[in-house]
């Protein structure tokens, strides 16, 4: 259903919160962990919980007999059996494998047509969960990981192993999933561990491009025709593997220097390079310019450039491997290149409970391009679907960096809304924040920052986008057994909201629901019963949204309210259980959206194309006398 497919637009529901799925989605989600959980019971580990999940399957830690710590990853059951059969080809990968920074294997074991992969654990925190904790990395730390990837690299690169005559022969290895939340970082030992290894494969091409045969007979019998890499995460491979390229050794140079600029600047992806080039992060000059150079893009205006740019991305990925030592040799102390403050305001506010936060976004359709990469979709891939199709595709690379930084507000527990416009004049952004955790101002100052800087960096005049963050525990979950069905409640819970009360404000100040008109990707019209309250609320001074998203057989009614007119409770109270007791009258799939924010107070941001020039010092000595 075409409708239904475009709501995936706005967030992917399973991956931000449990909350946003059905009662009977829920149900299922839960009671799968749980019969994982009771399984590696069964099988004599304790302390077992979920670590994570991602398009492919689950994963799990538990500790055995020996209080040791164990990784188990369960593939997916509602994944085709040739999918599901991955899993165990990972475990053959690893195994094969011998280096301190990589986690061994253990086992494979299947249990009721269920695969179990068992491995050792990587120990510390994932640079993902790092980076929302700490915001962008030390330079010394970004270079010590850096170090570290580069020699997991090289090792794979000169991978030998024993063939079938006793001869040992070279089959460098692809690990192709390189990524922050696939690297733990052991503070204490500094010590880094590559793990994931499901988009592992032989590599078929070497470091210059030539076909991987020890033999004749082998360089006869391979298949040069198609590639045998798998995708990777779509926000960090680089553009040859994520159009089909024969695998080889350069792309995990590319899934390297993605993740290196990622945790240099506290984003969730590749694509930010242009508007926050490597160049602008405080880094080593020689370390920005190779990561500029492994970043670039492939798609050049002519042949010539576009060989001397792969050119220059072989050479960067040359110095990059071969120059560990040199890298290990530099005096990196922690220096404040510059000071770090919020562009915009980013409130403090306190919460009794955990803060389950969702980002929602309207108005994106005008960020797509008409260049669309065709190529992609004969692509048959979860997370490709899951992604790139339904997310991103059809963007230019700032305008998918702009919607991963703002998705990358859903990590945090801030809950709020901010709009921005793009005039002629310069880009003007409104705004209401709130942070519920002082523990990552940090990295949310960051986050605030790169997504204005990358906002004002893209190529419009023209245009609004609107997003909002609510706590997906208070969504309102509805259901109906079929589209014929009404949806109703039986029971009308209250809507909650908080009560701030704030001296009265001009007329001409106040923000709308209303002011920039209908939004063209929200499809779900509402009718007049629900509308006549919503236009009530409009007109008492408030902060908040409300979010009707339809499907056909489950409502949800997402939400986030602060009533800054205390003499106006009872009112408000009236108009939101009005919503509520009016929903069978809604017809249609579909989201309808309405966010107001405390005021109309825009700041205005000059648009420029990229940030500032800032290295790190030569002589960081100097630096710190001078500070």
């Amino acid at each position: 259903m075409a409708l239904e497919s475009n709501l995936k637009n706005f967030y992917i529901a399973d991956e931000q919160s449990i909350y946003l799925l059905s009662a009977n989605d829920a149900k299922k989600l839960r009671d799968w962990v749980e019969l994982c959980k009771t399984q590696l019971q069964k099988m004599g580990y304790s302390q077992v919980e979920m670590l994570g999940k991602g398009a492919y399957g689950f994963v799990f830690v538990g500790t055995d007999k020996n209080q040791t710590e164990r990784v188990f990853k369960f593939s997916r059951i509602t994944l085709p059996q040739n999918v599901r059969e991955r899993l165990e080809e990972e475990g053959y990968m690893l195994n094969l494998l011998s280096h301190p920074n990589i986690p061994g294997f253990i086992a494979f074991e299947n249990i009721k047509k269920q695969g179990i992969l068992v491995m050792q654990r990587g120990q510390g925190i994932d640079l993902h969960e790092l980076s929302k904790l700490r915001g962008r990395l030390p330079v010394n730390t970004v270079v010590k990981i850096a170090i570290q990837l580069a020699n997991i690299i090289k090792y794979l690169r000169q991978f030998t192993m024993l063939s079938v005559n006793g001869q040992y022969e070279t089959k460098p290895i692809v690990h192709g999933d390189i990524k922050p939340s696939n690297l733990m970082w052991d503070e204490q030992s500094e010590v880094l561990s590559l793990i994931d290894w499901g988009s592992c494969v032989f590599a078929q091409l070497d470091e210059n491009a030539q076909p991987i045969a020890n033999n004749v007979m082998e360089l006869m019998s391979a298949d040069m025709q198609n590639t045998n890499a798998r995708l990777g995460d779509v926000y960090f491979i680089g553009d040859d593997q994520l159009n089909g390229g024969l695998s080889n050794s350069r792309f995990d140079e590319q899934g390297a220097a993605a993740t290196l600029y990622a945790i240099a600047s506290n984003q969730n992806c590749r694509y930010g390079y242009n508007a926050i080039p490597p160049s602008s992060l405080g880094l080593p000059k020689a370390f920005a310019q190779t990561l500029t150079h492994l970043l670039s893009d492939d798609t050049k205006a002519n042949v010539e450039d576009n060989i001397k740019n792969v050119q220059a991305k072989q050479k960067a990925g040359d110095q990059f491997i071969q120059h560990v030592q040199q890298m290990e040799s530099w005096f990196l102390p922690e220096l404040k290149l510059q000071p770090e403050s919020a562009y915009i305001p980013i409130w403090n506010k306190r919460s009794e409970s955990k803060l389950d936060t969702v980002v929602y976004s309207s108005r994106k359709s005008f960020l797509r391009q008409q260049g669309i990469h065709s190529d992609l979709h004969s692509i048959k891939d979860a997370q490709l679907d899951k992604y790139y199709k339904n997310y991103l595709q059809g963007m230019g690379d700032n305008e998918k960096a702009f919607v991963a930084a703002v998705s990358r507000l859903s990590e945090f527990p801030i809950v709020g809304g901010f709009a921005i416009h793009w005039l002629p004049d310069g880009m003007y952004v409104d705004s209401n924040l709130n942070l519920f955790d002082d523990v990552y101002r940090k990295s949310v100052t960051e986050t605030v920052n790169n997504i204005i800087d990358i906002a004002r960096a893209l190529d419009l005049r023209d245009g609004t986008f609107k997003s909002c963050l609510f706590d997906a525990k208070n969504t309102i979950h509805v259901e109906r057994k079929n589209e014929q069905e009404h949806f109703e409640l039986k029971q009308i819970p209250s809507i909650p909201f908080e009560v701030t009360h704030v001296p009265q404000m001009e007329e001409g100040k106040h923000h709308s629901y209303f002011e920039d008109g209908d939004d063209p990707d929200e499809r779900l019209q509402l009718p007049k019963q629900i509308m006549t309250h919503i236009v009530a609320l409009n007109e008492i001074r408030h902060t908040g949204c409300i979010i009707f998203e339809v499907l056909p057989k489950h409502l949800k009614i997402h939400n986030y309210y602060n009533l800054l007119d205390k003499t106006k409770v009872t009112e408000f109270e009236f108009h939101l259980k009005g919503i509520l007791t009016n929903l069978k009258y809604i017809n249609g799939i579909g989201v309808s959206g309405f966010m107001k924010l405390p005021y109309k107070d825009a700041k205005m941001f000059a648009y420029q194309d990229c940030r500032a020039e800032l290295f790190y010092p030569q002589n960081p000595k100097l630096f710190i006398q001078n500070d």
